[in-house]
Order: structure tokens, then sequence, then C-alpha cells
């Protein structure tokens, strides 16, 4: 059996397993959820295999159910060696992705959701304010600690091509603009890999795909999933 990605538009972090999953040459399908739309959200299918209805969400191709960002996207590059995506265990090139992706997917993700509360206030609500300078103040520390991250490297975990930690921070840094939370100018590192990332074509395939439009794969991609087929593939 192929592996199944589960993703949310708009916006969702499993942009970060789309990209991978392009990179890693693996074969897959996909499957859609609406964040937007509570039926999308609450389909008994999906919720069968995650049931707090979060995305992303694998099917391994054992078919067996794989829960969180950073754990499917470990589980992508341990499947898929030959893609530089990862490294072995028990090596510092280990130590150092397993470091910067867990702070990515704690510290620097965690940093943009006072931001998200804020979007989603009433008007009259005081408390949009706080939020918001909440929100710019960790997002600015935090970039400030990937700017050193990336001082004198090409890529965050690797000076040959990017890894998993990469396809994180192109899921997580694209809030930075349409929030107004920094400059990423103030961050040439930053801004340069990201913009490295954009033209990538794994990365450019991924915003086709959450926007909908035709897309032309160069890793494994098979074909999207209705909702209602997963529960075949889980049964």
């Amino acid at each position: 059996m192929e592996t199944t990605l589960i993703y949310s538009v708009p916006f969702g972090c499993s942009f970060a397993a789309l990209a991978a999953l392009e990179w890693s040459g693996l074969p897959y399908r996909l499957a859609r959820v609406e964040a937007r739309d509570p039926a999308s959200k609450q389909h008994p299918a999906f919720l069968a295999i995650n049931p707090l209805g979060q995305t992303p969400a694998l099917l391994t191709h054992a078919g067996a159910p794989l829960l969180e960002s950073m754990a499917i996207l470990l589980h992508l590059a341990a499947r898929a060696p030959q893609s530089g995506l990862g490294f072995a265990q028990g090596t510092p090139q280990y130590d150092r992705l397993n470091s910067v992706l867990s702070f990515l997917h704690t510290t620097f993700h965690a940093a943009f959701m006072p931001a998200f509360e804020a979007s989603r206030a009433a008007p009259d609500d005081a408390r949009a304010a706080v939020w918001r300078e909440m929100a710019i103040e960790k997002v600015n520390k935090s970039l400030a600690h990937l700017e050193r991250l990336l001082a004198g490297r090409a890529w965050l975990a690797s000076d040959t091509a990017p890894t998993i930690a990469d396809a994180y921070l192109a899921a997580t840094a694209r809030w930075v603009d349409p929030l107004q939370l920094a400059s990423l100018a103030a961050y040439p590192h930053v801004a340069r890999v990201l913009a490295a990332l954009e033209r990538d074509p794994g990365v450019r395939f991924a915003h086709a795909i959450e926007a909908g439009l035709p897309a032309t794969s160069q890793g494994g991609f098979l074909g999207h999933v209705a909702l209602d087929q997963l529960a075949t593939q889980t049964g």
C-alpha cells in the first residue's frame, strides 16, 4: 500500500509533509481537508484516523495511522534515506536536525498562535492588541535564533540539500508576512533560505496542491483520494 497524507488548507503546517513527500520520491496519495468546512474537519473517516481532527495525519505504507508533523517528517526521512531528508540516528548531523526540527515544531510554531487568536477576535476585544504584541515579540525572537543557525550554512541542517527541517520552515515562516509580525529583510539568512525554498520544485508543487491548481509532480504523487475512501484503507 502506498502512503496517504491527509493535509489541510489554507496555510496548514501539513505543507511541510507535502514538500517532504515530493522530495522523498516515495509513492503517495493525498486526501484534502478544508479547515474552514466543519463537515470536512469532522468527517468520520478522518476522525477514525485522528480523533482530534488535526492535520497532518498519515496512513503509512503499512496502513497504520501516524500523527503529528514531527513524527511524520522523521518517518518520511527514515523511509527514504537516499533522499537526504534526514540522517542516521546517533550522528551529529541527526542531533542537529532533531534539535532544529524540535525548535520549529514547538517554539517557532507556537510563537504565531497569539496572532492567530488576535485575527479571530471580535473587533472590540481588547485582548487582541496584547496577543499581537506577544506574537511580534516571540516571532522576532525565533527569527533571530534561526538567523544565527543559518549563518554560514546553506540549509538548516545540511550544506548540500534541504531536509525535513527546511520543509517545516517553509510551512511556518510563510505566516510572517500575512500576519505582519516581522520584516524578513531584517533576517537576511532566513530570507535567503526561504527564497531558495520558494524556487524549489517540491515547494512549488506543494503550493499548487494547496491552491487546487494543476500540479506536476517530480516525485511519487499518485493523485488524490476522497475522505470516504480512507475508511477502506484503514478497515
